[in-house]
């Protein structure tokens, strides 16, 4: 039996005092307009000049906003957040250079995701208690799970949904045991059965969304009916976004457990190249893909396999898919173990 170190994210939601709150919804924001800023500017120095604008010359135009009467108020957050957000900016860019990514677009106030980034300098972790710069209390988080033995964050994520959770997400060391398994399935994903594996078992498809679709179009229905911007209308948004929340997480956990099953189990694993993005264009079929969660389920495969030494061969668009399950036992044994 081998182990392997890695890094993995625990996710844990937590209840903030109202000062913490009123902290991070300040961060949020400062983070978000920091971002969208240094986009901006990076944005018009090469559509006028065809200048490349990096990280080191963002972080001085921070400096330099920081100076300036309108935009002092980025002082009173921590900075850390706001270097993390140039940080993911030149990862933005990197990735569109290298054409893995569009070109990055704008935060929005109400869409984009509510979150701030520390690493070990902004935050302190005493006797298992988190504190974060600028808090004088430690977060009153709930231990769903523990952290590994004698783990320290590297880095914390704060965020919020737009259903109103707060969540803590802690970056730690971990080992993941390495046992061994011979078994060799084929995966042919579908929508009828969520699965069919090449052993013949077949993995019933649980349509999350279909269960709460009633609930949703209710819950849709009621904040139509609210006057555009008022506070009636974000009372029912909210409502709408918690029954989207309890839909993503049952579909999350049912995605969870199924793939570690498949990987625990089974030494090679052999899954089709379907192409979600282009799939779901059809309209009649759209909503069910989506609910299917293909693309999550490949991504829960590819890095549970990386963890856990199997082999993830993946068959080629073009190779029948009615033939998956009959002959990817074939294919998955001319791979080298």
């Amino acid at each position: 039996m081998t182990a392997k170190a890695v890094k993995r994210a625990f996710k844990y939601r937590f209840y903030p005092s109202s000062a913490q709150a009123a902290e991070l919804a300040r961060t949020f924001g400062c983070v978000r307009l920091v971002y969208n800023m240094a986009l901006a500017a990076r944005t018009q120095a090469w559509t006028l000049r065809q200048e490349r604008v990096n990280y080191n010359t963002t972080s001085a135009l921070l400096t330099g906003w920081k100076k300036t009467d309108e935009l002092a108020f980025l002082n009173d957050v921590s900075s850390v957040p706001l270097q993390q957000a140039l940080r993911h900016l030149q990862v933005a860019f990197t990735n569109f250079f290298a054409k893995r990514a569009r070109y990055p677009t704008f935060k929005s106030k109400k869409r984009s995701r509510r979150s701030a980034e520390y690493t070990t300098s902004a935050f302190r972790w005493r006797d298992g208690k988190l504190t974060l710069a600028k808090m004088a209390e430690p977060l009153n988080i709930v231990w769903s799970r523990p952290l590994p033995e004698g783990a320290s964050p590297s880095t914390v994520t704060v965020s919020q949904d737009a259903a109103g959770r707060w969540f803590v997400s802690l970056l730690c060391d971990d080992v993941i045991e390495q046992t061994p398994a011979s078994g060799v399935v084929g995966i042919d994903a579908g929508l009828d059965s969520l699965l069919t594996l090449s052993t013949g078992e077949k993995v019933t498809n649980p349509r999350h969304e279909r269960c709460d679709r009633k609930a949703l179009a209710r819950a849709q229905h009621a904040m139509a009916k609210k006057e555009k911007g008022s506070a009636n209308q974000a009372r029912a948004r909210l409502k709408v976004a918690r029954v989207h929340a309890r839909i993503t997480d049952r579909r999350r956990d049912h995605l969870h457990k199924l793939t570690t099953r498949l990987v625990r189990e089974n030494q090679t694993l052999v899954i089709e190249d379907l192409t979600v993005r282009n799939m779901v264009k059809t309209r009649s079929l759209a909503r069910a893909i989506s609910d299917a969660a293909w693309r999550q389920f490949r991504t829960m495969l590819e890095y549970k396999t990386d963890w856990h030494g199997r082999n993830l061969v993946v068959v080629d668009r073009w190779f029948p898919s009615s033939k998956l399950c009959s002959t990817c036992g074939a294919l998955a044994e001319r791979m080298p173990l």
